[in-house]
């Protein structure tokens, strides 16, 4: 960060601005507020804080930049062709980057297209299917045909879970594994659990490598796992700025006479 303040302020300092306000002076030469102002705003913009205390610092850094400056000049280092061309550099890109932003302010992102932007997102993501199944885990086949034998007489899974079962993750929530994709589960309790309809419960028991499982499907969706559209805004925004931006960069050059 102090590297790119100095530079900032050395960049400021070679422009020669014509503003002069009250702020630090250095053997004559003011440091104009507009400067401090400048360089506080692009703190700002990358999330620094801009409190008195920051902007001192930035006065600080400023003076010392002035300092090395006139040192510089004395020593005719500003007559240097590797200076002038790094100054044209900066000068190009502080001036590229100006016309960026130009562009932005002049150019929002509305609502709607962030909306049309999300709904392209959206549509590019594969549908997934979920299911929201509870199971009731015992160690033997004879234990989960009774739990079987118990649910036909019309005892609760609920219940029967918390009675029962024998996995501790989910037998206080009487059996709830949550919304899950089939893939999530070993293959034997996938294969049983995506057969059954909502609200039916396997005939017989399941066997894995964790035990007998007699399982429950709650129900079933079909869905897209995208963030909702607020809580991507600001990369949304993003993105579709950047394409904006490539395409006005695309067309300014398409346009320009470029000889290489």
């Amino acid at each position: 960060m102090r590297k790119l303040l100095l530079t900032s302020a050395l960049v400021a300092a070679f422009a020669g601005s014509a503003i002069v306000v009250a702020g630090p002076v250095v053997n004559g030469q003011a440091i104009s507020d507009a400067r401090i102002d400048a360089v506080v705003k692009m703190m700002e913009a990358q999330g620094q804080p801009a409190n008195p205390q920051a902007r001192d610092m930035v006065k600080d850094q400023l003076v010392t930049a002035e300092v090395l400056r006139q040192e510089a000049v004395k020593k005719g280092l500003d007559k240097s062709p590797e200076f002038a061309a790094e100054l044209a550099n900066m000068q190009a890109m502080a001036l590229a980057n100006r016309l960026i932003k130009d562009y932005e302010k002049s150019n929002p992102v509305s609502d709607a297209d962030l909306k049309a932007e999300y709904d392209k997102l959206v549509a590019s993501v594969p549908e997934t299917k979920q299911y929201h199944a509870r199971h009731i885990l015992v160690k033997t086949e004879a234990e989960a045909k009774a739990v079987i034998d118990a649910l036909k007489k019309g005892k609760s899974f609920d219940k029967l879970a918390k009675e029962k079962s024998q996995d501790p993750g989910s037998k206080d929530k009487g059996g709830d594994l949550d919304w899950q994709e089939a893939g999530t589960f070993v293959a034997p309790f996938s294969e049983a659990m995506t057969k059954l309809s909502k609200g039916e419960v396997t005939a017989k028991p399941v066997k894995t490598e964790f035990g007998w499982h007699v399982i429950k499907l709650d129900d079933a969706r079909v869905q897209r796992n995208v963030p909702a559209l607020d809580d991507i805004r600001p990369q949304l925004t993003q993105r579709i700025m950047g394409g904006r931006v490539e395409k006005l960069i695309a067309e300014l050059k398409a346009k320009a006479q470029i000889q290489k």
